[in-house]
């Protein structure tokens, strides 16, 4: 039986964004000093692991939390396309605060499945871009284990397909800045190895 292949989706780390407001893909969007100092605690996390190829989102949040891991290990950061952050519309830019009295704002948090941000992508489509990268990175690294660095939403709608979990319960799947999800695959099956794996515990 050949050798499974092992992809672990990591989330960027802090930026002063998070939980304050909708950054999507807006440029120069950069890790914190907690970001910075998540990403170097990385390291220490994942060196060990025999990584053949270290992916990441386009965006800086992304690069920047993958370099101090692809440096150690002496791999390439090569960036990928569709690993990059729900396009929010026109909420990017926006207070999250400022969105709570926003009708769509309330549905396109409980109904994902059927709810796009205005102006912006349908939470299925990102569901179907990251799925598919990760079925061609598999492909192309069979046997190996691999390193995906992206966003909250776009890594929790992989848990969740791989998972079997609706797009619609997704939001009960916590994905935190600088976290480890794990999947495994073999020929004809998967496993998903850890969620959310931050090295830390929470109350």
């Amino acid at each position: 039986m050949p050798d499974p292949t092992t992809v672990f989706l990591v989330r960027h780390g802090q930026t002063d964004w998070i939980g304050k407001g909708i950054a999507g893909r807006l440029p120069d969007v950069h890790l914190n000093a907690e970001g910075r100092e998540q990403a170097a605690r990385l390291v220490t996390r994942m060196r060990h692991l025999p990584l053949r190829a270290i992916y990441t989102s386009p965006l800086e949040r992304t690069r920047e939390t993958a370099a101090p891991l692809a440096d150690a290990l002496g791999l390439e950061v090569r960036a990928l396309p569709d690993a990059v952050e729900l396009d929010f519309g026109e909420w990017v830019g926006q207070p999250i605060p400022g969105l709570a009295d926003d009708g769509r704002w309330r549905a396109f948090n409980s109904y994902r499945s059927l709810s796009p941000a205005p102006g912006g992508e349908l939470m299925p489509e990102v569901q179907t871009r990251i799925v598919a990268a990760i079925v061609r990175i598999r492909a192309a690294h069979p046997g190996a284990a691999v390193a995906l660095f992206s966003h909250g939403d776009v890594i929790r709608s992989a848990v969740a397909y791989f998972a079997g979990v609706p797009l619609d319960l997704f939001l009960r799947i916590e994905i935190r800045p600088a976290s480890i999800s794990s999947v495994r695959f073999y020929d004809d099956s998967l496993q998903i190895l850890g969620v959310n794996d931050t090295g830390d515990l929470y109350a």
